[in-house]
């Protein structure tokens, strides 16, 4: 835990760094609508991710379910706007915003233990089969949700825009 914490602190530190668009002064990209979630065991996880790209999802609007929202929110100060909880019908929400393409980009952090309950299954397959059928990109784990945080820094994820 304490490599992982350090090297987010080092990637937080590096996303402070002005960037090409910054020193010019031209924008690359609008800003992105980015919905949060997080299962129970993923929370952690989502709270160090948002701490080490603050300065990235600072230029976007972002939503999320309850408590993922109440968490990332206290830790980083990003401004969230919070959904119901996931088991109440946040997800749905964001099924929803998906759905009228109000959502540029999900992360996802899904639990990584089997679960014999079928309802939450239904409702996972539905958030991402419309991830799928909008072509909104989704991470379902740090790994991935990286690889989108820098391609939207980069101006990768502009193709969005047209979807709006």
């Amino acid at each position: 835990m304490i490599a992982f914490s350090l090297v987010f602190a080092l990637k937080l530190t590096l996303s402070a760094i002005p960037s090409d668009t910054q020193e010019t002064g031209k924008e690359r990209f609008s800003f992105m609508d980015i919905a949060l979630i997080a299962d129970d065991t993923k929370k952690e996880l989502m709270t160090q991710f948002c701490i080490a790209y603050c300065g990235i999802l600072s230029k976007h609007n972002i939503c999320a379910t309850s408590t993922t929202g109440k968490y990332v929110q206290e830790a980083t100060g990003l401004e969230i706007e919070k959904l119901l909880p996931g088991y109440n019908g946040g997800e749905q929400q964001i099924t929803s915003r998906i759905s009228y393409n109000e959502i540029d980009v999900l992360l996802y952090f899904r639990s990584t233990t089997p679960n014999a309950n079928r309802e939450l299954e239904e409702a996972d397959y539905n958030l991402l089969r419309m991830c799928d059928v909008h072509n909104v990109p989704v991470a379902t784990n740090i790994a991935t949700a990286e690889v989108l945080i820098c391609a939207l820094d980069r101006g990768d994820l502009d193709w969005r825009e047209m979807y709006r």
